[in-house]
């Protein structure tokens, strides 16, 4: 089994996407980058998600990240907002599945308790947890870095505990293999 790896966390977005890297060595974490696609001065929904796509390509070309981790968009109610934040979850998820890396989805709220005890923490308290953690010297103005850093963070914190890709053939096994699941 591999003793490092390097995780890329994802906070999609259509205004600002946010990103974050850790390398785990011997199952300790440490800090590689933390940054931010600045999209707002873009006006046309596909040309963003053109943006998205080519830059998550770019971190995984440039960091070789062996998994990535991506928050889940959350549910809100404007539906538009959430079909483009849809999309913009997706274009980043097929960058990484265009380079055979297996992704795992996080909910925010998994995401916060995960980084702070709290699944109902602000984006500053996330921050400041990560701060602390990482030792980070300081903090990026907007923090939708952090909350992608966030997201491998959660991911370290969950790997071993997370079942990623089990294969089930149908309904029937998946009932028997997951009792607690069932009510």
């Amino acid at each position: 089994m591999k003793s490092e790896k390097i995780i890329l966390g994802i906070d999609p977005g259509t205004t600002i996407m946010g990103f974050g890297l850790i390398k785990v060595v011997e199952k300790k974490m440490q800090f590689l980058q933390l940054n931010e696609l600045q999209l707002q001065k873009y006006d046309d929904h596909y040309v963003k998600l053109k943006m998205i796509f080519e830059r998550t390509i770019e971190l995984i070309d440039t960091y070789h990240p062996d998994e990535i981790a991506i928050e889940a968009p959350f549910f809100g109610k404007n539906v538009q907002s959430m079909l483009k934040l849809g999309r913009a979850q997706g274009v980043a998820m097929a960058a990484g599945l265009s380079r055979q890396i297996p992704i795992t989805e996080y909910l925010p709220k998994k995401i916060k308790m995960a980084i702070t005890g709290n699944g109902s923490a602000s984006k500053e308290q996330v921050a400041k947890m990560l701060q602390s953690l990482l030792k980070l010297k300081s903090l990026p103005k907007n923090l939708d870095s952090t909350d992608g850093l966030a997201a491998a963070v959660c991911h370290f914190y969950n790997s071993g505990r997370v079942e990623i890709g089990k294969n089930y053939s149908g309904w029937a096994a998946f009932v028997k293999q997951n009792p607690g699941k069932i009510k």
